[in-house]
């Protein structure tokens, strides 16, 4: 039930990748996809996955026959890169060799980092414990964030490796380095630690803002506060930082002090996560290779490994140049290639400090997240501010404000101070008739101090709405205030380049806040802030109605004057096309027509056009010819359509005329005047 789960071997994380990588959409272009198409075998690195040929020579025995079947295996077979897992130095050199001989990108999954002097371009090492460095940025950044330079390291550890973290602090003159208290050998007496930490802890309270905890577990961790916190050992200002990654799931908060920071992962990185990382990494590579030159990225150049012509390059040195400037955020953190030949994989950690909950409770609180090497804010606070916050909070401290006023009814009314210059009702505020702040602080200092010397003319009882509503504010929001009228006696408009009234003396610093009935508009809100409004009023305008006396004109209102002429014109062409046509016909009503006794004339034709037009029965001659009658058809349907219109809008001009005159806004001429 509770036991762990064995590490997988390396033939099951790569197949579990190569399955992974290959459902990502997008990953590799053309329709391509990773396949494993051998393993090295244990003497280079312990990965019996496709067995290299028995046939060939081992590399102790005889390594050029070794690299010769192993380039024909590899590069015939189009391999962009090959994954190993070496265990030794000495395996680190022979796949060194073998990545320069071949020619091909090499990276190398090892448990820790291999130091080597020469940085060969085409093998890559990625370590599974790389966290020290990135445990050591993420706490010098937190010092740094915080301007913590001065700090002492404890160490629960003999021999734990804070190189990285001492190297970056000795990069910048603002840190310095306290003390180094070891209490490795401390920690098995209870009287031990005691005096030890009690003399340290003295010895450095005056020089040392902050306490940085390396190698100790969250036991080692409690026991020392529990300790130092019984026996009033711990200075009360000082800051502690845990400086090695915690598991968040084990976080705790009995025994620890408020404000400890701590960072870590929610997960953390197993070694299926490096595996895919790097065969990620590689597939990065080649599609990046692929979109610029894909003959050169995805067909092998190299036919003979043995050859060492130098003038062309090769698919795996042309690989390798991508290898170095791919990044990605992978899963066991954000991936990018350090110096060419080292795979870093910076780990996303999150930041936490010990706090209160809203009831009192201590619990660890996110202040933000390290990613891709800085710290991004949460909506939290930091310690230092937390600190200023709870004493401020320990000693409170009354506000004191100035508050500026303009009489206004019935918001502010003022009348004058009693016979020794208070105010029976209402709150005692000042008319200087002046702006100047020079001349109200001596003002105000003067009437709060024992001797009294302001002129009982400036004295005024302010009373109103507006003052019940600030005294109603000064007590909830727990401040003072000193009142007084504003100078000018203006609200506040830009003049001569400046503000003048409220706003002017607002922006000057005059005065803290503004209490009047004061009217919000975009020019003032761009300067100042309001709050809600607490008063609305509304403005009505009565008006009288046109008069409903018409011109004698009236009836042609309805259409536009154009329209007037273009009907009548169209009238009087019709007209002359149907006298055309009816003496053009051999059926008209002419003297040349059949038995015709009646003959239609251009008035004939006029007559006809009038009497369809407006609707009215007339002793007509209608024409006989069957292209006239279509044409007089044609004209009663234009007829139509315009009585139509011109009824519907005599309709609406004759119900325009009751409507009342139209006001475009409070600034429309017909108010101002």
């Amino acid at each position: 039930g509770g036991q762990r789960r064995p590490p997988p071997s390396p033939r099951d994380a790569l197949l579990l990748a190569v399955a992974n990588l290959n459902g990502v959409p997008g990953l590799l272009p053309y329709n391509l996809s990773l396949e494993v198409v051998m393993a090295i075998e244990a003497g280079l690195g312990d990965l019996p996955l496709f067995p290299f040929s028995s046939a060939s020579a081992s590399w102790s025995n005889d390594p050029v026959s070794f690299l010769q079947s192993l380039c024909h295996t590899v590069v015939v077979q189009g391999v962009s890169a090959i994954l190993a897992f070496p265990q030794s130095r000495g395996e680190m050199l022979e796949l060194d060799f073998i990545s320069a001989a071949l020619r091909i990108p090499v990276v190398s999954i090892v448990l820790g980092e291999f130091p080597r002097r020469s940085l060969n371009p085409l093998h890559l090492q990625m370590s599974l414990e790389n966290s020290l460095s990135s445990d050591a940025d993420v706490t010098f950044s937190i010092l740094a964030m915080n301007n913590w330079y001065n700090f002492s390291l404890m160490l629960c550890q003999e021999e734990w490796n804070i190189t990285d973290f001492l190297f970056l602090t000795q990069q910048s003159s603002k840190f310095h380095l306290g003390s180094i208290i070891n209490i490795t050998a401390n920690l098995t007496s209870t009287s031990d630690l005691l005096n030890y930490l009690q003399f340290y802890l003295e010895s450095i309270k005056e020089t040392t803002s902050t306490m940085v905890m390396f190698g100790c577990d969250m036991e080692k961790t409690r026991r020392i506060f529990e300790i130092t916190t019984q026996f009033g050992v711990m200075p009360p200002e000082l800051h502690w930082i845990i400086g090695d990654s915690q598991n968040v799931e084990e976080l705790r908060t009995e025994g620890l002090p408020l404000g400890l920071i701590a960072h870590g992962k929610t997960t953390q990185s197993v070694f299926e996560h490096y595996v895919q990382d790097a065969m990620e990494l590689v597939a990065r590579a080649v599609a990046a290779a692929t979109m610029i030159q894909p003959e050169l990225a995805l067909i092998p150049s190299t036919m003979n490994c043995m050859d060492t012509d130098e003038r062309n390059i090769t698919s795996g040195q042309y690989l390798s140049k991508f290898l170095a400037n791919t990044t990605f955020d992978g899963l066991s953190g954000h991936i990018k290639v350090k110096g060419s030949s080292i795979v870093s994989s910076e780990n996303n950690f999150f930041i936490w400090n010990l706090q209160h909950d809203p009831v009192g409770n201590p619990m660890w609180t996110r202040l933000g997240s390290w990613q891709e090497g800085k710290i991004i804010m949460d909506y939290g606070i930091w310690p230092e501010q937390a600190q200023r916050h709870k004493s401020h909070t320990q000693h409170p401290t009354r506000l004191h404000l100035r508050v500026v006023t303009l009489i206004e009814h019935p918001f502010v009314f003022t009348r004058d101070v009693d016979d020794e210059g208070l105010c029976p009702a209402g709150q005692l505020c000042l008319d200087p008739l002046t702006n100047d702040s020079g001349v109200l602080d001596n003002l105000f200092e003067t009437l709060q101090g024992d001797n009294d010397t302001v002129p009982i003319e400036l004295k005024k009882c302010c009373y109103g709405y507006c003052i019940d509503l600030l005294e109603k504010l000064a007590e909830d929001m727990n401040f003072d205030f000193d009142l007084y009228i504003v100078g000018d006696g203006k609200y506040g408009a830009w003049k001569n380049g400046h503000w003048t009234g409220l706003v002017g003396d607002l922006l000057a610093g005059t005065a803290h806040m503004a209490v009047t009935s004061f009217s919000i508009n975009t020019a003032r809100s761009q300067v100042i802030d309001f709050t809600s409004p607490f008063f609305s009023t509304s403005l009505g305008i009565l008006v009288r109605t046109k008069d409903t006396a018409a011109p004698i004109g009236a009836f042609m209102w309805p259409l536009h004057w154009t329209m007037w002429l273009g009907i009548f014109v169209a009238l009087h062409i019709t007209a002359i096309f149907l006298t055309l046509y009816e003496w053009k016909s051999p059926f008209g009503m002419t003297p040349k027509g059949r038995n015709r006794n009646k003959v239609f004339s251009f008035s004939s034709a006029l007559n006809v056009c009038y009497a369809i037009l407006f609707g009215r029965t007339a002793a007509i001659k209608p024409p006989k010819c069957w292209t006239g009658r279509f044409l007089m058809n044609l004209w009663a349907i234009f007829c139509l359509f315009c009585l139509s219109t011109y009824t519907a809008n005599l309709a609406a001009v004759m119900v325009g005329e009751k409507i009342y005159e139209e006001l475009s806004g409070i600034h429309d001429p017909k108010v101002k005047h």
